[in-house]
C-alpha cells in the first residue's frame, strides 16, 4: 500500500510539473500579451507593469522564477483583476463551483444509478425504454439549452425556486440539475450496461440456484462489479463538475470559477489560467487515486501494490 501511495505521489508530481510548464509556455508564446490594447501603452508604463508581475527578463527566467514562487504557494498576481492574488481570486470562486459540483455529482451519481439498475432489472419493459429514452434526451439537449428551459418552468411559471443568484440553498437546485442531467444519462446508460453484463455471468446463475432472492443476488453480488465501469467514470466527472461550468454559471449569475478560467484566456492572465489548471490538475489527479482506492474495496481481486 505504501509503494502505490509513493508510485502514485511521484506520477502525480511529474503531471502537475507538465501541466504547469506546458500552460505557462503556450500562454506566453501565444500572439499578445497580458497588457496588450487598442491604444498602446507608452513603453515605460509597460516595463512598471512588466515588473510588477514579474514578467520581465527571458522566457526562461520568468519560468523559473514562477516555479520558486509556486514551491512557497504563491500564485501571484492577476494581470486582470487588479491588486487581487490568484489565491484570493480561486479561494473566493473554488468553494462557489464545488458547492454546487457536489450537488450535481450526487445527483448524477445515484440518479444515473438507479436508472439504470432499474432499466437492466426490467429489461425490455416499459420502464427499460423509458429511461434510456430519457437518458438520451438528456445526452441530447445542451445546458444551454436545459438551463433556461428549467428557469422558465419551475422559476417563473410555477415559482418554486430562485431563477438566478447565490447565496439561498434552494438557489443551487436548478443550475445542479441543469449540470447533472447529461451525467447523469452517462451513468444511467453505463450502469445498464454493465449490470445487464454481469448478471448474465456464471456465479449469479449460481447464487440464484441457491435460492439467495433477487434483492439479495442484486445487492450483495452483481452491483459491486457493475459499479466498477461507473466508478472509472465518475473520477473524471468529479474533477469537471468540482471546478464548475461555464456556461451553467453564467445562465445562473453563480460567482464560480468557470468565468475566472474563459476571462483568463481571453485576457491572456497566464498566472490565473494556471492557478484554475492546477486546481483542476490536483482535483483530477486525486481523484482518480481515490478511483483506484474504491476499485480494491468493490473488487477483493484487486490488489493496489500489484
Amino acid at each position: 500500500m505504501a509503494s502505490f501511495f509513493f508510485r502514485r505521489l511521484l506520477s502525480f508530481i511529474l503531471v502537475l510539473w507538465s501541466v504547469v510548464t506546458l500552460t505557462f509556455f503556450l500562454v506566453r508564446l501565444a500572439p499578445g500579451g497580458p497588457f496588450s490594447r487598442e491604444r498602446k501603452i507608452p513603453p515605460a508604463i509597460e516595463q512598471q507593469l512588466l515588473a510588477r508581475y514579474k514578467l520581465n527578463g527571458s522566457l526562461f527566467e520568468q519560468y523559473t522564477d514562477y516555479l520558486g514562487d509556486l514551491l512557497k504557494g504563491d500564485l501571484r498576481l492577476s494581470t486582470k483583476y487588479r491588486d487581487r492574488s490568484v489565491n484570493e481570486l480561486i479561494g473566493d470562486g473554488l468553494p462557489v463551483s464545488a458547492a454546487l459540483g457536489f450537488c450535481a455529482f450526487l445527483i448524477a451519481t445515484f440518479g444515473g444509478i438507479l436508472l439504470g439498475s432499474v432499466a437492466a432489472l426490467r429489461q425490455h419493459s416499459w420502464l427499460d425504454a423509458a429511461s434510456m429514452l430519457g437518458a438520451l434526451a438528456l445526452i441530447s439537449v445542451p445546458t444551454f439549452v436545459a438551463g433556461p428551459l428549467l428557469a422558465l418552468v419551475f422559476g417563473l411559471w410555477l415559482g418554486w425556486l430562485p431563477v438566478g443568484g447565490w447565496g439561498q440553498p434552494e438557489s443551487i437546485l436548478l443550475p445542479a440539475l441543469t449540470l447533472a442531467g447529461p451525467a447523469m444519462a452517462y451513468v444511467a446508460r453505463l450502469t445498464r450496461s454493465s449490470l445487464l453484463e454481469v448478471l448474465s455471468q456464471d456465479f449469479i446463475r449460481t447464487a440464484r440456484s441457491k435460492g439467495l432472492a433477487d434483492s439479495k443476488v442484486v445487492l450483495r453480488h452483481a452491483l459491486k462489479l457493475a459499479l466498477l465501469p461507473v466508478v472509472s467514470f465518475l473520477g473524471p466527472l468529479a474533477a469537471n463538475l468540482l471546478t464548475g461550468s461555464i456556461v451553467v454559471e453564467t445562465l445562473f449569475n453563480i460567482p464560480g470559477m468557470g468565468g475566472y478560467f474563459v476571462h483568463s484566456i481571453l485576457n491572456r492572465d497566464v498566472f490565473l489560467l494556471t492557478g484554475v489548471v492546477i486546481v483542476y490538475c490536483t482535483l483530477l489527479v486525486g481523484l482518480n487515486l481515490l478511483v483506484d482506492v474504491l476499485y480494491s474495496v468493490l473488487d477483493r481481486r484487486i490488489q493496489l501494490d500489484a
